[in-house]
């Protein structure tokens, strides 16, 4: 995928949509060393536990809890920001067979986070059904967006960070 000529055109197009963020991204409060890696990873925690716990009340929880995972899909949604800032920031350094990698993740997570968004407002116009639909759909593509990003962080450890003392 890493050398991929499709992977590359994404990640133009990533550059051309989200250019204008991609600087400020990389000197955000969420882009530091402060912790000794990326903040990114950790963020998706966050997001990730919020839309995955939607779909299991979804699953299990019935009509008695669809307030609760409406709820959560709108903190994950809320959360989304911060970690797309993060994420942006790192990626905003990579190059190579990383920069596509990191392109091709985050179109992954971009089209996660509008099905996250069609199942917020459609459980807020009391379409449950489609709803649970979307943000199924959403957390399926987050698995193998996850995948990507994780193969970035562990296995080519994009995430770590250096201070100036190492």
């Amino acid at each position: 995928m890493g050398e991929s000529p499709v992977s590359e055109r994404v990640a133009v197009a990533q550059e051309f949509v989200y250019g204008p963020v991609i600087d400020w991204a990389r000197r955000s409060p969420f882009h530091t060393s402060a912790l000794g890696h990326s903040a990114h990873p950790p963020l998706t925690d966050l997001t990730l536990g919020c839309w995955i716990g939607a779909s299991i009340l979804d699953v299990v929880g019935g009509a008695q809890a669809r307030s609760s995972a409406m709820l959560l899909v709108g903190v994950g949604l809320a959360a989304a920001g911060p970690t797309a800032i993060a994420g942006a920031g790192d990626w905003a350094e990579m190059t190579g067979t990383e920069r596509r990698i990191g392109a091709v993740h985050a179109l992954g997570t971009d089209v996660a986070v509008f099905l996250l968004l069609g199942s917020l407002i459609a459980r807020r116009r009391g379409r449950y059904a489609l709803g649970m639909r979307l943000c199924l759909a959403g957390n399926v593509i987050l698995a193998g967006a996850g995948f990507l990003g994780g193969h970035l962080a562990l296995n080519r450890g994009t995430a770590r960070r250096t201070t100036e003392a190492d």
